[in-house]
This record gives structure tokens, sequence and C-alpha cells, in this order.
């Protein structure tokens, strides 16, 4: 489901990095989350783990790219990518920053 995502996000322009493609299938959230700061990329998921790390990060004044999370049964791929597309067009990367934002919008 995340390549279809990454492959509709691709098609319309947006860049993005897939952990597989960084070479960072396995890690833990805490590894994916940190590697996305240190790129300076926002973290697109589905899975609710990293909303755990980022209120962890939240309370205790950590800082983070920021995560962009769409539960798996309330979003559609089409809508992700729709949404995924608006944010990465309107976006600064301080607006996600240290924040977890909701999809669908």
């Amino acid at each position: 489901m995340q390549s279809s995502i990454a492959a509709g996000l691709r098609a319309r322009g947006v860049g993005v990095l897939t952990v597989q493609e960084d070479g960072r299938a396995g890690g833990t959230d805490e590894q994916v989350l940190a590697r996305a700061a240190e790129l300076g990329r926002v973290v697109f998921t589905r899975d609710d783990d990293f909303l755990v790390l980022a209120q962890d990060r939240q309370a205790n004044g950590v800082a983070f790219a920021g995560i962009l999370y769409a539960h798996p049964l309330r979003a559609t791929i089409g809508g992700c990518v729709a949404d995924l597309e608006l944010l990465a067009k309107v976006c600064d990367p301080a607006d996600v920053a240290d924040r977890v934002t909701f999809l669908p919008l």
C-alpha cells in the first residue's frame, strides 16, 4: 500500500523517499524518525506507533521533522495521495515540524 502512495505522489511530481529506498527497511520506528530528521524529511505513516513516539518527543522537547499520519481504515490511498500532494506543495517544513498532521485533511 505504501508503494502505491509513493508511486501516486511521484506521478504528481512530489519527491518521495521510502525506508526501503534509503536502505533502512527493518529499522525501528525511532530510527526511521531520527533518519527523517537527519534528512529534513517528514514521515508519512499509517502506523500508530509513530503517534506514541511523537507524543513522547513533544513531551520531552525533542525536535522531529513532523509526522503525517493516516489511519488505515479512515483514509483511502487516493485520498492520501491527494492530501500529501497538497501538503507538499503548500507547506514549508516549519509548518509541520514537531507535530502530527492527521489525514484526511
